[in-house]
C-alpha cells in the first residue's frame, strides 16, 4: 500500500519546533518510502518552511533523495480536481486536499496528515479514505 504524503507532516518532518515533529517521525520511521505526493504539496510546504532552521533546503534534499515520488500531475487530472474541490466547497476544500484525493482514488492508498478535513472528504463520492492521523 502506498503512503500519500500531505504538507502537515512533511513540515512537521523538517521543522524540529513544530508540534508534530516527534510524532511525523515516529510514524514515518514505521512507514516505507517512498511516500507520494504531488507539487501542490511541496508549494505548500516550501512556503511553511520559510522560517525554519535549513527547512527549504532539507526539503530539496528530501525530493532529491527520492524518498518523495511527485508521479501525480494535475494537468493529467485537474476535471476531477475541480469536481472534487466543488463537491466539498463547504468544507472548503483546497486545491491540495483535492489533488490527494484524486490521488488515492487512483491507487490502493493510506494519506498521512494533520488535516481532519480527511476524515470528511470521500473517494469515488462513498468510500473513506484510510488515514494516518494523530
Amino acid at each position: 500500500m502506498r503512503v500519500i504524503l500531505d504538507t502537515g507532516p512533511l513540515v512537521a518532518l523538517l521543522n524540529r519546533r513544530d508540534t508534530f515533529h516527534a510524532w511525523s517521525v515516529e510514524q514515518a520511521g514505521r512507514l516505507a518510502p517512498p511516500f507520494d505526493s504531488c507539487e501542490a504539496v511541496v508549494a505548500e510546504a516550501h512556503f511553511l518552511l520559510d522560517k525554519a532552521h535549513e527547512g527549504k533546503n532539507r526539503l530539496i534534499d528530501l525530493l532529491n533523495s527520492g524518498r518523495i515520488g511527485l508521479s501525480f500531475s494535475v494537468a493529467d487530472h485537474h476535471h476531477r480536481v475541480g469536481e472534487l474541490m466543488l463537491r466539498y466547497s463547504d468544507v472548503p476544500m483546497s486545491f491540495t486536499d483535492a489533488c490527494l484525493v484524486c490521488m488515492a482514488e487512483h491507487q490502493k492508498s493510506t494519506i498521512f496528515t494533520l488535516d481532519s478535513d480527511f476524515t470528511i472528504y470521500r473517494k469515488h463520492q462513498k468510500e473513506p479514505l484510510r488515514l494516518i492521523r494523530p
